[in-house]
C-alpha cells in the first residue's frame, strides 16, 4: 500500500467537496467550490516511491454554484450532479472522436435550496436527492421528473443511501435523527408496481443503563445536533444490502461523548446493532469497497458472520479508518491527511484506489497492492438477510416499542433506540389506539 495528498491543481485551490469513481473505468470525477466537475485518469508511478498520479481528461461546467455531490450510475453510461442552489444536472457519456464526451441529459429543478447527497437505485433508472430544504426527492431518471417527496426531516438532509435490494431509502439530518423508508408499492402503472416510500422507523435516542440501578435508564441522542461543523452526513449501504452504517455517531458515558458510526442490520433497521470504536473526532462520511473478499480465517473476534469479508472506509474531518467484516479493529489507519475537513470518500471499481475529498483544496490517493485486500468473492444472488453479525457484550435480551406513544424500553444493556412511527395513516391503522410490539435482538445470518 502507498498513497498521500496529490499535489495538483484540483479546483483553483478551491474546497474539493465530493468525488467518485466510474463503474467500469479508473476514471475519477471532483466536484467543488469552483462550480467545476473534472475528470481525472488514476494511474500508478513506475516508481515504488511516487504516489499514483492523477491527469486531468476534461471538465464539465454548467453548475453556477459549488458542486456539493457527484455519484455515477450503476451502468456509468450517466453522472449526476448536485449543487448549491438546488440544482441537480444529469450527465450523458458520448463517444466522440477525440474520445469521450460528458453532456447534459436532464436538468432536475425541485428543491428549493443546497444539494447536499445523492444516491442512483441500483437499475440506474431512479436517483434520490437530499436537501438543506428538508426533504429528499426521488427522481424518475429517464423521464427527469419527481417520483416521490420525502418530507420528514425538521432540519438539513446531509446524506442518504439508496438500499442496493431496493427496498429501503436511508437518510441522515441535522435534526439528529436517521429515517428508514420502505417500498410499500401502491397500484400498478403500466404492468409494473408503482413505487411508494413510506417511514417504516424514525431512530432518535438510545437507553443507556444508569450505574445506578435505582435510578431509571439514561436517554442520549444518537447523533450529532446541527452544531457538527460539516454539511456532509454520507451513510452507505453494504454491497449485498444486509447492513447499513451511519456516521456522525454520539455516544455518552457519564460526562464522555465518544465520536462513533452505528451499524444497522437489514433484519432490525429500528436500532443499531453495533457501534464502532470511537474515533477522536466526528465521522462525516462512510463508503463501501464495491467487491467483497475471501474470508482469511485469521480472525476470531469479529462482529460478523460472513461466508465473505465486506471493507468500508470511515473518514471523520481529518482522518480515514478502514474496516472489515472479520476484525474488530479497523485494519488501517490514516491521520493527518489533510488541513482542512475530508468531505468525500471513493473506491475504484477493481479496490485499486481510494480517494478521499478535502476542503483544503486536495484530494488523496491511496493504492493497494494486488490482493493486498484481499482475494475477490463473487456475489451470487443478493437476497435480504443474508448476513450474520454478533452484538457486542453486554447482550440486549429484549425490547419493548410503545408506537403509539413513541417511547421505547429495554430491559438489558447496552442499547435501544427510540423509535418515532410514521403517522397513523401511513401505517394504515386500522384503530389510533396505541398498540406495542416485542422486538428480540436477533443475529443478522
Amino acid at each position: 500500500m502507498r498513497g498521500g495528498t496529490v499535489q495538483i491543481n484540483w479546483h483553483d485551490l478551491q474546497p474539493v467537496l465530493t468525488l467518485d469513481f466510474h463503474p467500469v473505468s479508473r476514471r475519477l470525477a471532483t466536484g467543488g467550490g469552483d462550480h467545476d466537475i473534472k475528470i481525472w485518469a488514476i494511474a500508478s508511478d513506475e516508481s515504488e516511491e511516487k504516489l499514483p498520479t492523477a491527469s486531468y481528461v476534461s471538465s464539465l461546467s454548467s453548475h453556477s454554484s459549488a458542486v456539493n455531490v457527484l455519484r455515477f450510475s450503476p451502468s456509468g453510461e450517466n453522472l449526476a450532479s448536485g449543487a448549491d442552489g438546488g440544482g441537480i444536472i444529469l450527465w450523458t457519456l458520448h463517444s466522440t472522436d477525440d474520445g469521450e464526451a460528458w453532456k447534459i441529459h436532464k436538468s432536475l429543478l425541485f428543491h428549493r435550496k443546497d444539494v447536499l447527497d445523492l444516491q442512483w437505485s441500483s437499475d440506474g433508472s431512479y436517483l434520490v436527492s437530499a436537501s438543506v430544504d428538508n426533504s429528499c426527492i426521488i427522481w424518475d431518471a429517464n423521464k427527469g421528473v419527481v417520483q416521490q417527496m420525502l418530507e420528514g426531516h425538521l432540519h438539513y438532509v446531509q446524506g442518504v443511501a439508496w438500499d442496493p435490494l431496493g427496498q429501503y431509502i436511508a437518510s441522515l439530518s441535522s435534526d439528529r435523527t436517521c429515517k428508514i423508508y420502505a417500498n410499500k408499492p401502491q397500484g400498478k402503472s403500466k404492468n409494473t408496481e408503482k413505487m411508494n416510500f413510506v417511514c417504516q422507523h424514525t431512530l432518535v435516542k438510545a437507553e443507556l443503563q444508569n450505574h445506578d440501578e435505582s435510578k431509571p435508564p439514561v436517554k442520549t441522542h444518537l447523533f450529532h445536533d446541527e452544531t457538527l461543523p460539516s454539511f456532509f452526513r454520507r451513510l452507505a449501504w453494504s454491497p449485498d444490502g444486509s447492513f447499513l452504517v451511519l456516521p456522525a455517531g454520539l455516544c455518552k458515558y457519564s460526562s464522555e461523548v465518544i465520536n462513533t458510526a452505528y451499524i444497522l442490520s437489514r433484519r432490525d433497521l429500528s436500532r443499531p446493532a453495533i457501534q464502532l470504536p470511537g474515533a477522536s473526532k466526528a465521522i462525516v462520511a462512510v463508503r463501501f469497497c464495491p467487491i467483497v473478499f475471501t474470508l482469511r480465517g485469521s480472525q476470531s473476534e469479529g462482529l460478523f458472520k460472513l461466508p465473505y469479508r465486506a471493507v468500508f472506509a470511515v473518514a471523520t474531518f481529518n482522518s480515514l479508518y478502514v474496516y472489515d467484516t472479520e476484525s474488530a479493529a479497523p485494519i488501517l489507519i490514516h491521520a493527518g491527511l489533510h488541513y482542512a475537513a475530508i468531505t468525500d470518500i471513493a473506491w475504484s471499481p477493481d479496490a485499486k484506489y481510494l480517494s478521499l475529498s478535502s476542503r483544503d483544496g486536495y484530494c488523496t490517493i491511496i493504492e493497494f497492492e494486488n490482493e493486498e485486500l484481499g482475494q475477490p468473492h463473487a456475489l451470487s444472488g443478493m437476497k435480504e438477510g443474508n448476513v450474520a453479525c454478533e452484538h457486542a457484550k453486554p447482550k440486549a435480551d429484549s425490547m419493548d416499542v410503545d408506537v403509539g406513544a413513541s417511547k421505547a424500553k429495554t430491559e438489558a444493556s447496552p442499547m435501544s433506540v427510540e423509535v418515532t412511527p410514521p403517522p397513523v395513516s401511513a401505517q394504515k391503522s386500522a384503530s389510533s389506539k396505541p398498540t406495542k410490539k416485542r422486538i428480540t435482538p436477533i443475529a443478522i445470518n
